[in-house]
């Protein structure tokens, strides 16, 4: 026991602070290449073709008006572009751009080396797999439970 008291935090709130404290590290990291965690979130869902703004924001789990002004950023970056779907021309399309493509690929790597993200963790794949199954759980997630 270190004396801090964190022994005695559940398991959930280690969790969170876990999460928060990497999260500030890894904005850090972002903010050099004027992205948010919610940008590299979009390059991610449009990076092999273009996807609908709001097929983004639902797989992001946030509003529509949320995706907006995430969208409207990375487009002032130069990073997306917005078109209109051939198909119906109420929905807008989100592309990368190449200075976007960059980016995206450059934010990879970095997101491989950054010690925050491991530092401290034995068994890497094993922590990866069990967030995984975190936040895959229907328990958490109410749009996947069983009727």
């Amino acid at each position: 026991m270190s004396g801090d008291g964190l022994d005695e935090w559940p398991t959930g709130r280690l969790l969170s602070t876990a999460a928060r404290l990497v999260e500030h590290s890894w904005e850090k990291v972002l903010r050099t290449r004027d992205m948010t965690h919610a940008g590299l979130i979009v390059l991610h869902s449009i990076e092999q073709y273009p996807v609908s703004q709001r097929d983004i924001a639902k797989a992001a789990r946030v509003t529509d008006q949320t995706m907006s002004r995430t969208i409207d950023r990375l487009e002032r970056a130069g990073y997306v572009t917005r078109g209109t779907d051939p198909r119906d021309e109420r929905r807008r399309m989100i592309a990368i751009t190449e200075a976007g493509r960059a980016t995206y690929e450059k934010l990879l790597t970095l997101e491989k080396e950054d010690a925050a993200l491991t530092i401290g963790v034995g068994d890497v794949a094993a922590l990866r797999e069990q967030l995984l199954r975190l936040v895959r759980s229907p328990e958490l997630n109410p749009e996947k439970r069983e009727p």
